[in-house]
């Protein structure tokens, strides 16, 4: 068993078309029946016939026929990629919705002014921050930084995989931004993790006299 945690990708779209479905259901049950008109009882009796109840056949768990790698369990498939309409209609909800919330937070504070955009800057200086404070910055005078030296790890890493991924994507100030904080946040993370080794190498201290 891996550390790895495990995440499940749920198509929402799905959810949204069911709950349409099942309120479509619930209007159609509201509404009022008219009655029929009456049945006029025939002559002879009347035949009818139902056709017979198909049961579902279990599904085999084990034997011969079935394949290895169906009793496995089989890891939940990925909802297929939203449409372009989808997408269009979505980003502009989004943008909608963001403005509202802008509306209503500058109608409550009137000095402040737009939001600035957020740019790919923004982004590298989320994870600059997070990673030094996991590795205890920002801690106020007189406390002991709390450091989650493995949390810090996964930030860096997740820089070094943003550095891959935008090779030859980025501006000249982007980059150089980019390089910058990934440069610093592992020289930190030296520091820190040879500071560890330290500590972890001396010998414990022996009770102060009179304590046992």
């Amino acid at each position: 068993m891996t550390d790895t945690p495990k995440f499940t990708v749920i198509d929402r779209r799905k959810f949204k078309a069911e709950e349409e479905e099942r309120e479509t259901s619930q209007a159609r049950a509201s509404e009022p029946v008219a009655p029929s008109a009456p049945v006029e009882p025939s002559a002879g009796p009347r035949l009818v016939v139902s056709e017979p109840r198909q049961e579902a056949k279990p599904v085999p768990t084990s034997g011969p026929d079935l394949q290895p790698e169906l009793s496995q369990e089989m890891p939940a498939e990925m909802p297929p990629p939203p449409t372009a309409e989808e997408s269009r209609e979505q980003k502009a909800a989004y943008d909608a919705a963001a403005t509202r919330l802008e509306d209503l937070i500058r109608a409550q504070n009137p000095a402040m002014g737009a939001q600035p955009p957020v740019t790919f800057e923004h982004l590298v200086q989320q994870f600059y921050v997070s990673a030094m404070i996991q590795m205890g910055a920002g801690a106020q005078e007189g406390q002991r930084p709390r450091v989650d030296i493995l949390g810090a790890r996964t930030t860096i890493d997740l820089l070094g995989v943003l550095v891959e991924k935008t090779k030859g994507n980025l501006t000249e100030a982007e980059d150089r931004t980019l390089q910058t904080v990934i440069f610093e946040v592992r020289m930190a993370f030296l520091e820190l993790t040879s500071m560890i080794s330290l500590q972890a190498m001396q010998p414990p201290q022996p009770p102060p006299p009179g304590k046992r």
